[in-house]
């Protein structure tokens, strides 16, 4: 389909928060929401991006609603201390961008919670971050947006093997995060339609845009620095990539459940439209397992009933 930020519905009235938003995708995406009316916290790790972050944003929409929080989702309890205190500031929440990632450092690293960096950055921490949220997204019957990867479609979610203690590969550990982050939303949508939760569950990925994330991870002298670098054509401006979860959060025709990505060859780029599910990411049983797991190492349990008003 045809669709860019011109196509936005009005956000005016509506709370949205941004997970990485002081740069890359998560930037532009909280920048349209902005534009389009909404009121935006951008969350990241370091504060002044964020305030960079906000500044741009205030200049090239004056009237942009938005606030920076910082938030470290390698950390269990920085996302639990996030939560608690949004909450005593709002009573809804009507969009969740789980957004922000690491991609495949060099070397496997290990967060306060011991867990593999990778893993709790990109799938634990926003697992646990929409639990504590899911009241106030509840009582909004908002929509929560995981961000997958083209990278999902070689993930594997390895049991024996998902904090990479066994062993440990850059790229193969990525792809198991952003199959998991893939997985949850669809779990995240069966789970609200049979428990009364009310929210909308809807996925995307980006194609292959040019953002940092393969400098700030693999490194600039990796292979994917080099493609970075010298193969940029190749990829989506940063603002094209950022479309398809822009869809997900706002458009009335976006399908709880549903999983949105580039149209062009292979998904790399293109026009916005329904993505294509890697064939893992369907297999209920290694859902259900994964969920239990991320219950397990978070410490968080999503309610079995719907959530009082």
């Amino acid at each position: 389909m045809s669709w860019s930020t011109k196509d936005i519905p009005s956000q005016a009235g509506k709370l949205a928060v941004v997970t990485g938003a002081t740069g890359g995708l998560g930037y532009e995406t909280a920048l349209e929401l902005a534009r389009a009316g909404a009121a935006v916290v951008l969350t990241g790790r370091n504060r002044a991006k964020g305030a960079d972050a906000l500044n741009r944003i205030r200049t090239e929409v004056p009237s942009a609603r938005v606030s920076y929080e910082n938030l470290d989702l390698s950390g269990l309890g920085e996302v639990k201390a996030f939560a608690e205190a949004f909450a005593t500031r709002h009573e809804t929440l009507d969009i969740l961008v789980n957004n922000a990632g690491v991609m495949a450092p060099p070397a496997r690293e290990v967060t306060r919670d011991g867990l593999e960096l990778q893993f709790e950055t990109n799938y634990l921490g926003h697992f646990a971050l929409t639990a504590r949220l899911l009241p106030l997204l509840s009582a909004a019957r908002g929509r929560v947006v995981p961000l997958a990867s083209l990278a999902a479609r070689q993930g594997k979610i390895d049991f024996d093997n998902l904090q990479a203690e066994r062993s440990y590969s850059p790229l193969a550990s990525y792809s198991q995060t952003k199959l998991a982050c893939l997985m949850f939303g669809f779990e995240l949508q069966r789970r609200s339609d049979a428990n009364g939760w009310g929210i909308a569950s809807i996925a995307a990925h980006p194609g292959v845009s040019h953002t940092n994330l393969i400098n700030n991870g693999m490194g600039a002298s990796s292979a994917g620095g080099f493609a970075w670098r010298y193969l940029g054509f190749l990829f989506q401006p940063v603002p094209q990539g950022a479309l398809p979860t822009l869809f997900a959060a706002t458009d009335p025709a976006a399908k709880p459940g549903g999983y949105y990505g580039p149209q062009g060859f292979f998904e790399l780029r293109g026009e916005v439209g329904e993505a294509s599910p890697p064939r893992r990411s369907v297999d209920l049983a290694v859902s259900r397992r994964l969920w239990d797991a991320s219950e397990e190492l978070t410490g968080m349990r999503f309610p079995e009933r719907a959530i009082a008003a």
